[in-house]
């Protein structure tokens, strides 16, 4: 008897303490807003970090930034979590994803009163699932000292004078080579296989990444990498050197848009709405100047630095449902062509 009325006091005066213990967790839970992004975005060189330490700062909201990968791995890690979702935002998924992302029906819409400020052509999501916060066009980047006249076409590429001199990134592995094969595409149609075959006696190397290729470029190892028409802008502003050039070309070029969402199981809506407008207002020079990128707030003032990348003439896009219906095959044919 004395064991259990111990028991039962012991009860009654932990009760509050528990309560209370909850109550806090859930107070500091409810003001954490939970952000998954992409690898380089979170990373201390990227963007995220600097956009996360000033939102914190002006709002007094927490957010814990995590890394989840590159964007079909953001989409299959939100996929694997939809029932039990513990984000509350995601970054980075582009306008290529957008008829896969609309499968999966994880996100709710947000008509930001910031898209007045945003050009029309970059809202790639109608239904204001996806928001835009950042734009990119795939480009040739050349080294200005081999090359005075560069190729302002793809098929320009294809002149035997550049025999060996072109690097390129594996499809199958990287956004940027999977952004030239698609860029081929949109520009031959079905005869894309035709440049492909034709480029392989200028090609160099076919690089497994993005920071491999571009490496082995300003190196020295080939004049010519496939890249963005932004990305002389990361050598002026961080090692003041104007030696490696972009060039636009003639039929236009591929163009990627980055967009944000908020998650429909999300408890924070309000929260995550105001991260979203500051990615979109504040955000968007970090953004630009990290992602050497652009941004998609047409108000954002850019550093002269962004003089050295030429506007594309045209933005060239394959729609999203054409990418998921087709990407096998065009990534298998792409293989079987130039493994021969």
């Amino acid at each position: 008897m004395k064991k259990h009325t111990i028991l039962l006091f012991l009860a009654v005066v932990l009760l509050p303490f528990a309560l209370f213990a909850k109550g806090s967790s859930e107070s500091v839970d409810t003001n954490t807003l939970t952000v998954y992004s992409y690898d380089s975005f979170v990373s201390e060189w990227g963007p995220g970090p600097t956009i996360v330490k000033d939102f914190e700062e002006e709002t007094g909201i927490k957010v814990n930034l995590i890394s989840a990968g590159h964007g079909s791995e953001l989409l299959y890690k939100l996929s694997l979590e939809q029932n039990n979702p513990r984000a509350d935002v995601v970054v980075g998924i582009t306008n290529e994803q957008l008829n896969e992302s609309n499968k999966f029906n994880l996100f709710q819409s947000y008509d930001s009163p910031v898209l007045k400020d945003i050009d029309s052509e970059h809202i790639f999501d109608k239904s204001l699932t996806l928001l835009p916060y950042n734009v990119g066009t795939y480009a040739f980047v050349y080294d200005s000292k081999k090359i005075s006249n560069p190729p302002t076409s793809l098929e320009q590429l294809l002149d035997p004078k550049y025999k060996r001199s072109i690097i390129l990134i594996d499809p199958r592995t990287s956004s940027v080579g999977m952004g030239l094969l698609q860029w081929t595409i949109s520009v031959y149609g079905d005869d894309y296989l035709q440049w492909w075959e034709a480029i392989k006696p200028n090609v160099l190397t076919i690089a497994d990444s993005w920071s491999s290729g571009y490496g082995l470029f300003t190196q020295g190892e080939a004049p010519l990498v496939i890249s963005y028409t932004t990305s002389p802008i990361y050598h002026v502003i961080n090692e003041d050197n104007d030696q490696f050039r972009s060039v636009v070309f003639d039929e236009g070029n591929l163009a990627v848009i980055e967009g944000a969402a908020i998650l429909k199981s999300s408890k924070k809506v309000e929260q995550a709405q105001m991260f979203i407008d500051y990615l979109l207002t504040d955000g968007q020079l970090d953004i630009a100047i990290a992602n050497v990128m652009y941004p998609v707030n047409l108000k954002t003032e850019l550093p002269e630095a962004f003089d050295w990348a030429p506007v594309a003439k045209k933005e060239l896009y394959l729609p999203s449902e054409m990418i998921a219906e087709h990407r096998d095959t065009w990534l298998n044919e792409w293989t079987e062509v130039m493994s021969r």
